[in-house]
């Protein structure tokens, strides 16, 4: 009997211990689970191997249809590369309190990293510095983060505007009108190439001038080498005598549409012009505004032989390229734009080094506005 309850006492005390084992096994597998407990820590919450990187995407707007074909292409890249993210931005490009509110939303979530296209570098300086200290990686997108001293911003996603206006130079270049007049160029009667520009201190707008008209020049030369001439504003200004080519830059007195239209009514009558460039929706404005909304550059028009390119987009703009008064126009790529602000971010976040990226441009015209993937960039 005695030797009968012994052994009842150790079986009982080996099931006490068993169940003691699988207890703490429970607790284990219940915080390592896949949908953890909200940490409350000040710090980014530790990776496992369940649980998806978040990454907050704060734009500078919402509503206006840029924003939303850089949200498409963020969400793209977030189902590529199995992210959690979440695009917000004010519904004003001037509430710069707003998304401040929105950033600091967004940082109590402890993110694994950030992509930011800030309304003010200065506004949003003490979370940038956080971002840093926390380790944070921050992607600006669009127009970044510029002058950021935190040293959290690692990388911008943006269009190198020299590289998209030189694309339009490139494509003067395919026209065979523009190319037959430049081969034919002599010093008595000059071929002029406009650039009509907003201004002249807008790093996007002096950065798309230089990159028209550094490839518009290198073109010419190939066609009349040492007879090219870049005139009309002293920051580009490269003369020479007798040119038969001339590069005319046309910067407005100030960036109201009536003083770009001024300004485009000084090419317009310039002796030997036969093509312009238009470096952004402003300058294509008081362009238009200049040839009657466009009716001017219809085949018999009081400019229907003058060959003419645009930059961005908008309503006017893209009716000039549906009629064909517009030999085309370049877009930014607001798509890659998201997909690559997104790509970047979780990149920084897994420890990859980053580095800035040029999201492209496209060129539209009358033959492709209308194609889906085209269709997505050209908005109002």
């Amino acid at each position: 009997m005695k030797k009968t309850k012994k052994i009842l006492a150790l079986v009982l005390a080996l099931v006490m211990a068993l169940a003691l084992v699988a207890c703490g096994g429970g607790n284990d597998d219940k915080s390592g689970g896949s949908d953890p407990a909200p940490s409350t820590s000040s710090d980014p919450a530790p990776s496992t191997g369940g649980e998806k990187i978040y990454i907050p995407v704060m734009a500078k707007g919402f509503q206006h249809q840029f924003w939303q074909a850089v949200k498409a292409g963020a969400d793209a890249a977030a189902a590529d590369f199995g992210v959690d993210i979440y695009f917000d931005g004010p519904a004003s490009e001037t509430e710069i309190d707003a998304q401040v509110n929105m950033v600091k939303t967004e940082m109590a979530k402890n993110p694994k990293a950030m992509a930011l296209a800030a309304l003010s570098t200065d506004a949003v300086k003490e979370i940038l510095e956080d971002c840093a200290s926390k380790g944070i990686p921050v992607i600006g997108f669009d127009s970044g983060v510029p002058d950021d001293t935190s040293g959290a911003v690692k990388a911008t996603a943006a269009t190198n505007n020299e590289a998209a206006a030189a694309l339009a130079a490139e494509k003067f270049n395919e026209n065979d009108a523009l190319v037959n007049a430049m081969k034919n160029a002599t010093s008595d009667s000059p071929v002029v190439i406009g650039c009509l520009s907003q201004d002249a201190v807008s790093a996007s707008v002096t950065g798309r001038t230089t990159g028209f008209v550094n490839k518009m020049a290198e073109i010419a030369e190939s066609y009349q080498p040492g007879k090219v001439s870049i005139e009309g504003h002293t920051l580009w200004e490269k003369k020479v005598d007798s040119p038969a080519i001339i590069i005319k830059v046309e910067i407005s007195a100030t960036t109201e549409a009536t003083a770009v239209q001024t300004a485009a009514n000084a090419l317009l009558n310039t002796a030997g012009i036969t093509a312009i460039f238009c470096s952004n929706e402003g300058a294509v404005t008081g362009f238009l505004a200049a040839v009657s909304d466009g009716e001017d550059l219809a085949d018999g028009g009081k400019y229907g032989d003058l060959i003419v390119a645009g930059f961005d987009a908008g309503s006017a703009q893209k009716n000039a390229v549906r009629q064909g008064w517009f030999y085309g126009s370049v877009t930014q790529d607001p798509y890659q734009i998201g997909y690559k602000a997104v790509e970047m971010a979780y990149k920084a976040a897994n420890g990859e080094a980053v580095s800035d990226v040029d999201t492209g441009a496209q060129w539209y015209n009358a033959s492709n506005i209308d194609d889906e993937m085209i269709a997505l960039l050209v908005y109002d």
